[in-house]
């Protein structure tokens, strides 16, 4: 450790001319590595990481405290804050990551930063100082994960190492500079009861979710993008039985368990050379073979639906899944398109009879615009009837009105529609949750 750290403290007495705020902190930057590089620093963070930061730390104020950089005591710990982030982190979107209030960072170029918090989007006042710099942070997120970006391979879907899922576009496919969306992982996994006091859904609601979770019943989770979805499937996979096997089929993985017995499987996209994919519907296929009590898709997108649906249909009772539609009717013409694309050319109507033989339970989520996330909708998916699918809805949040203060308003309401699965839970010993009980 002993040169990195001579060198670290002979940076600061590197001769300079005189420069504006703007350019301080790159020439800040530049005159630590023209002592030492960027990875031998980075080598030395592994050996003793607290000692090195505090030595650069030292090294950049010494640096601005020569006299050359006249800057304001505020703005003076703006730059030695940036330049730390520049060097051991991801530059100017390293404190947007290290806060826990925001879910998601959206680079929209090198002078557009937004972030959402509390399902709501705001800009900040980050910036980039370029194209180049934004890049450059681009190529730091994604080298440690042995992915790349480039002109050849313009759009990158990755994760990082903590399970935050990111996303990056260039040009000449982006014409607002290299775009970065990272939706950040959350350290915290959510119960029910986490979901009823955020106002998401309601005691009597979280009750019958977990009576279905124990009787097995087959459920997809539906809703726009952004509204809860795979949150909300984590938290019903977590009430599975420990002594299950679980087996979890995901795009890009993002569920976590407390159980013992999970394999965790996950898509890969095609190598530069447009090979090694491994498709979805590959996974789910694979999965079968797995021997699981339990299987839990991420996200259906494809023909993988139709794979889905057989498990369900052929003794994989109390399977999860979620996909993309705006409320239980549309999800299920999603469904019937999904299962087409599998190109098995089956008629509509049998399509139908999978569909009605495979799912027992849709539960719809929405976000609002005071960016709440609450589910509306919960219905039970009863049979045919001709040609359609018959649904019925059990209960759900009804929205009325916005008040003064942008909060979404209105009544959490049930159906007193007495679903067929009540027999599959008398089967499995579970008591009928207070929300389906008639009063006399």
């Amino acid at each position: 450790m002993a040169p990195i750290l001579q060198r670290l403290e002979a940076a600061q007495r590197r001769p300079g001319g005189s420069f504006s705020i703007l350019n301080t902190q790159r020439a800040v930057k530049e005159r630590v590595y023209a002592s030492i590089s960027p990875g031998e620093i980075l080598r030395s963070l592994e050996l003793n990481p607290v000692q090195v930061r505090r030595e650069l730390e030292g090294t950049i104020r010494r640096i601005i405290e020569e006299g050359e950089f006249l800057l304001p005591r505020l703005e003076r710990d703006k730059v030695i804050s940036g330049v730390l982030n520049e060097i051991l982190g991801y530059g100017p979107i390293e404190p947007l990551l290290a806060d826990p209030s925001i879910s998601e960072i959206m680079v929209n170029g090198p002078y557009r930063v937004y972030i959402e918090r509390s399902g709501r989007i705001a800009e900040t006042d980050i910036t980039f100082e370029d194209n180049e710099h934004v890049l450059r942070v681009i190529d730091k997120i994604l080298a440690p994960i042995g992915r790349r970006v480039d002109e050849s391979s313009p759009m990158v879907n990755a994760r990082l190492p903590d399970g935050s899922r990111v996303n990056v576009v260039i040009p000449p496919l982006s014409l607002n500079g290299p775009t970065l969306t990272i939706r950040k992982f959350k350290s915290k996994l959510l119960g029910l009861q986490d979901l009823v006091e955020l106002g998401s859904l309601t005691e009597e609601m979280a009750e019958l979710f977990e009576a279905s979770i124990k009787s097995r019943l087959n459920t997809v989770v539906t809703g726009g993008t952004g509204s809860g979805k795979t949150t909300l499937l984590n938290v019903l996979s977590s009430m599975i039985p420990s002594s299950e096997r679980i087996v979890t089929v995901e795009d890009s993985a993002e569920l976590r368990f407390n159980q013992p017995h999970v394999v965790s499987l996950e898509g890969r996209p095609p190598n530069i050379e447009g090979k090694g994919q491994v498709a979805i519907r590959d996974l789910v296929i694979n999965a079968l073979r797995m021997r699981p009590d339990r299987i839990v898709v991420g996200e259906v997108r494809g023909g993988e639906a139709l794979d889905m649906l057989q498990a369900m249909n052929t003794g994989h009772d109390g399977s999860l899944t979620t996909l993309h539609a705006n409320s239980p009717r549309e999800a299920v013409s999603r469904l019937e398109t999904m299962v087409m694309m599998a190109g098995t050319k089956l008629p509509i109507q049998a399509i139908r009879e999978q569909i009605v033989g495979g799912v027992d339970l849709i539960i719809h989520q929405a976000r609002f615009q005071d960016g709440s996330r609450k589910v509306t909708d919960v219905a039970e998916v009863v049979g045919l009837e001709g040609e359609r699918v018959v649904l019925e809805s059990i209960c759900g949040f009804r929205p009325e009105r916005v008040d003064e203060q942008g909060q979404v308003k209105g009544d959490w309401l049930k159906s007193g529609y007495r679903p067929h699965f009540l027999e599959r839970l008398a089967s499995y010993g579970v008591k009928v949750p207070s929300i389906l009980l008639t009063e006399d």
